[in-house]
């Protein structure tokens, strides 16, 4: 016996089974969490000033130490509970892509360090990867273009 249900009664049916999402408190959870985060990030910026002269080391120095805490905190279980109530604010770049590898690396590392570890690592980083190479290329083309245009 097969089921058959319109768009509307689907999306009828979805309506009344999906929570409802309590906007009034996830807004501003996602914005203090998404804000704490940045807020870790510039201290770690302005200590690695203070102690070195080059900007762009501070910098590599603070993208290394974000993506450290992001992994370390999966790794301990504590970035899934932090997402749990900071929702779209726990995506802030750095951190949120370093969680999204280390969570597909320890969910497979049973399966064996290439096909599982190396290979799933990449599942949902991967495609952030292609697009974010593909998009630069994209601009630096119409960079150029209006480079060779404008003069």
């Amino acid at each position: 016996m097969r089921l058959s249900l319109s768009k509307e009664q689907y999306a009828a049916f979805s309506g009344r089974m999906s929570p409802a999402s309590p906007l009034a408190r996830d807004l501003p959870l996602a914005f203090l969490i998404g804000g704490s985060i940045t807020a870790v990030g510039q201290c770690f910026l302005e200590l690695y000033s203070s102690l070195i002269s080059d900007e762009k080391t501070a910098a590599a120095l603070t993208s290394v130490t974000l993506i450290f805490l992001g992994i370390l905190f999966s790794a301990l279980n504590l970035y899934p509970r932090l997402a749990k109530y900071g929702g779209a604010g726990t995506l802030v770049p750095i951190t949120g892509f370093s969680n999204s590898m280390a969570s597909a690396a320890i969910e497979f590392k049973s399966e064996g360090l290439v096909t599982g570890l190396g290979a799933k690592m990449f599942v949902i980083a991967g495609p952030v990867i292609v697009y974010g190479v593909s998009a630069s290329v994209l601009y630096g083309v119409i960079y150029y273009l209006i480079g060779r245009i404008g003069g």
